[in-house]
């Protein structure tokens, strides 16, 4: 059977809205299941999974509707067959629910075999800034231990390969016996391994943010990690990625309503296949600040733009000064870089935009819902289930589909 007539099949574990898994259906990989806890994130999982069956089937149509808003959320979902949305399991793996979801994913899977599992658990528990903040540096939190979840699904099914998402900060969590750990548990279990520190902006993503890929296959095969190419990256955040969008002030935009490009597609939003065919977007909906932040989001716009400056909060005048701590986190106001890639986008951006300013005076704001889904490569089409926080948390916890995509094609080219 030639290899683009064969189907090969995967399992998203700790899915989240689906960055990952959207990068691997883009290579050609076909999705048995995600599993995910948060309700919104599954949502916009069963949006995205029923868009894909209908443009598979040409009737994309269905989804520009949707997106419209000329048919409801229930009519859409409605229009595919129920297999479909039922293929997003809205479940927290834990002790108590992994017989449950191994039978509801061997009901989706049929006799057909698993090829790939793919996934990363949360990652809060791993990372150096939520260490920094626990008194006990996390070291009891339980998602230290979701890997073991991870890895009974990989001893279960068996797959010829895995892909194990997760921030830097696994490779220093409690003086790096996590990850000993996670690699004793998957060689225990038949399995080569090996992993590397990604660079996103190396990869085609206008975003300095590392991730530590952990991959593995069946001991005693020829596979092997992928070998993926870094790239010349001479894009930039203002000119290449926000320029098509209309001009936002704080607090406006709405969820639902299309919005139409101000400039013709260029270089970037195709080749990243951001801008991937419609004539609009939705979601370009930024946060209302109060006077106090946009007088210091003005300050520190200036102070980046004249001189590549970070603003120090502690030096900020004492009357726009809303926080007690002045000795720590002190760069808590931070402008997106224009002229080169943002900064790592991560969940917090759900709580505020301070960490996340337009860098332009022209628009005195925080990011909008589609600014950042663009800088995490997300495609203009990608809807986000849930309210404008809801939609924030699920982008900044994302792999960038464009990564996810570099490399699940290294991968197919092994199959």
């Amino acid at each position: 059977m030639k290899s683009e007539d064969k189907k090969v099949r995967f399992i998203d574990l700790f899915a989240g809205a689906g960055g990952l898994s959207e990068g691997f259906i883009r290579a050609g990989f076909e999705p048995i299941a995600h599993i995910e806890m948060n309700t919104f994130a599954c949502e916009t999982l069963k949006t995205r999974m029923a868009y894909h069956h209908l443009a598979k089937n040409n009737q994309s149509g269905i989804y520009t509707d949707y997106l419209k808003g000329i048919v409801n959320r229930d009519a859409f979902w409605a229009s595919v067959p129920d297999k479909v949305i039922k293929s997003v399991i809205n479940r927290e793996i834990s002790e108590e629910s992994i017989d449950e979801l191994f039978k509801l994913t061997d009901q989706l899977k049929e006799d057909q075999s698993v090829d790939l599992i793919v996934g990363g658990p949360p990652c809060q528990a791993y990372s150096i800034v939520g260490r920094a903040r626990d008194p006990q540096n996390m070291q009891s939190d339980p998602r230290n231990f979701l890997y073991k979840y991870y890895l009974r699904f990989i001893d279960r099914y068996k797959p010829k390969m895995f892909v194990f998402e997760n921030v830097p900060g696994i490779l220093s969590a409690k003086n790096g016996d996590h990850l000993k750990d996670i690699i004793i548990g998957i060689k225990e279990i038949g399995y080569e391994v090996e992993f590397r520190t990604l660079l996103a902006s190396e990869y085609g993503v206008l975003q300095n943010r590392s991730r530590v890929i952990i991959v593995g296959w069946h001991r005693g095969s020829n596979l092997h990690y992928p070998n993926i190419q870094k790239e010349e990256n001479p894009f930039k955040i203002l000119s290449d990625l926000f320029s098509d969008l209309p001009i936002r002030n704080h607090g406006e935009g709405e969820l639902t309503t299309p919005v139409r490009y101000t400039q013709p597609i260029n270089e970037y939003l195709k080749y990243s296949k951001i801008r991937n065919g419609l004539d609009f977007t939705t979601q370009h909906i930024a946060r209302p600040h109060n006077p106090t932040d946009l007088e210091i989001y003005r300050q520190a716009i200036e102070q980046w733009i004249s001189k590549r400056q970070r603003l120090d909060y502690s030096k900020l005048a004492p009357e726009l000064q809303n926080h007690k701590n002045t000795d720590s986190f002190l760069n808590r106001f931070q402008v997106v870089d224009p002229m080169g890639f943002c900064h790592t986008v991560v969940a917090h951006i759900a709580m505020d935009g301070h960490y996340y300013i337009y860098p332009s005076l022209e628009q005195i704001r925080s990011i909008t819902i589609r600014e950042a889904a663009r800088i995490q490569s997300f495609p203009d089409d990608y809807f986000f289930e849930g309210s404008r926080t809801a939609a924030f948390k699920q982008i900044g916890n994302a792999v960038p589909v464009l990564l996810a995509e570099k490399i699940a094609m290294k991968i197919k080219e092994q199959f």
